[in-house]
This record gives structure tokens, sequence and C-alpha cells, in this order.
């Protein structure tokens, strides 16, 4: 089995998060959602667990920071294509997401971010593989 990875992200209302990554065509594994958390998947190894506050709280001691005002991660997730970033990130936008940074285009890597109804940051890049295996 491959490593997988399950970035736990707290949100205020479950609801509202469902909705707009929904509307950026991703699903959610309904074994794992229920009213506390939704499993967004992303890939095949790779989800998002969105948490309620309150059950956030219980897999932490610490204060739960609010990505509104601070920055406590920025999700990154590679394209495989300059018009599939421009699609996901419009899409996002479309949705009710915010602009994070302007738009990274450094030739032979191209990027876009923004933030999601939470204030979670999410990059979106692209890379020409001739210049990753360069």
């Amino acid at each position: 089995m491959s490593t997988m990875i399950f970035v736990n992200l707290p949100v205020k209302d479950l609801e509202r998060s469902k909705t707009f990554f929904g509307k950026l065509g991703y699903a959610f594994n309904a074994q794992f959602t229920d009213e506390n958390a939704a499993c967004l998947v992303i890939s095949e190894t790779i989800y998002a667990m969105l948490l309620t506050e309150p059950f956030f709280r219980t897999f932490t001691k610490k204060e739960i920071a609010d990505p509104a005002t601070s920055t406590t991660a920025i999700i990154a997730l590679t394209a495989e294509s300059r018009e599939q970033v421009d699609d996901l990130v419009d899409r996002a936008l479309a949705a009710g997401g915010q602009p994070a940074m302007d738009a990274q285009d450094q030739g032979f890597m191209y990027g876009r971010s923004f933030l999601d109804p939470d204030g979670h940051q999410w990059e979106v890049v692209w890379m020409d593989p001739a210049a990753v295996q360069g």
C-alpha cells in the first residue's frame, strides 16, 4: 500500500466547505463523512479531512489558529498543465474562494493560489516535466 496523507483542517461550517469543494469537482468518501467531518478525496493517496472546529479540538491540546488571520500551512497541489491550474483556481474563485497571492510564472513553473471559505491557503502548481528531469 502506498503512503497516504490525510490533512486535517478545521472548518466553521462543514456544509459550506463541502459545497465549495464539490464545486471544484472533488468528491467525498461517505465512509468517513458525518456531521462532524467530511473526507475530501483529492487523489487516491491524498485526502483532506474537513473537521468542524469542536471536533478538531478533540485532536489537539493547542489553540486552533484562525486561518482567516494566520497562516499555519499552505496546501499545494500539482496540476498536469497551466490550463488545469487556471481552471481549478478559476472554479475556486467562482465558488466563493478568494485570491491568495499573485500568479507565479517562471516559464517552466506556473502557479496560482486561493483561500477557501475558512481562509486556508491552497496553491495549484504546474511544472514542465522536462525541467523537473533536468
